[in-house]
């Protein structure tokens, strides 16, 4: 069965998210807005607007995690075409101290053009301050520039 172009867009993303970020960025839009609403419980950006900011904060976070695996990827299309909503779940190394994370993830997801426009992801932080130690030392084990 044929991917419409959001789902080619999500795929995509699960793919390449990490394991090349680079190539992952080319999917937004130039003037892409990136949310993760849960990000201020953990001094980290909530918001962040532009292909180049979006690229500089995600290939820090990325980079400090390795071997992901996602799972039980469950998408939900919506009446309006290029918006999809997906749930999944997540597995990765934390580089730093060789633990694992795990994180379950509810995404909204707008393209335009084929590319990503909006992309909202709800995660817990509590799962961040499982490997990283506290709220005062996520920023800097996550190397994120404010």
């Amino acid at each position: 069965m044929e991917q419409n172009p959001i789902t080619q867009v999500f795929a995509a993303h699960l793919a390449l998210i990490g394991t090349d970020i680079q190539a992952w960025s080319d999917l937004l839009a130039e003037d892409a807005i990136v949310e993760f609403p849960y990000a201020y419980a953990l001094g980290l950006p909530s918001r962040l607007e532009g292909k180049l900011a979006i690229y500089d904060h995600m290939k820090n976070v990325v980079a400090q995690l390795q071997n992901w695996v996602f799972t039980d990827v469950r998408e939900c299309q919506t009446l309006i075409p290029n918006v999809l909503f997906a749930e999944f779940h997540g597995e990765a190394v934390f580089v730093a101290t060789g633990q694992p994370y795990q994180q379950d993830y509810v995404v909204r997801l707008e393209t335009k053009h084929e590319k990503i426009i909006h992309y909202r992801e709800y995660w817990n932080p509590v799962a961040i301050l499982a490997i990283t130690g506290s709220r005062e030392t996520s920023r800097p084990a996550l190397k994120i520039k404010l």
